[in-house]
């Protein structure tokens, strides 16, 4: 089955682990909610980035 569908054999069952027990908007919830937690973390990298940079311009400015 998973061949045919182009996924590896432990697919299905990593599925069946992180959502067997929710409902279709329980996980459209929880993909929601991933979505959200990567967009927050790129933010977050990029500040850290920029205030890095913003350091380092401080320090040779001295």
């Amino acid at each position: 089955m998973a061949r045919k569908h182009g996924v590896s054999e432990a697919t299905p069952y990593n599925w069946k682990a992180k959502y067997g027990g929710m409902d279709v908007s329980g996980a459209k919830r929880l993909r929601a909610l991933e979505d959200d937690n990567a967009k927050l973390k790129k933010l977050l990298a990029d500040q850290m980035l920029e205030a890095a940079a913003l350091r380092e311009l401080l320090s040779k400015n001295r």
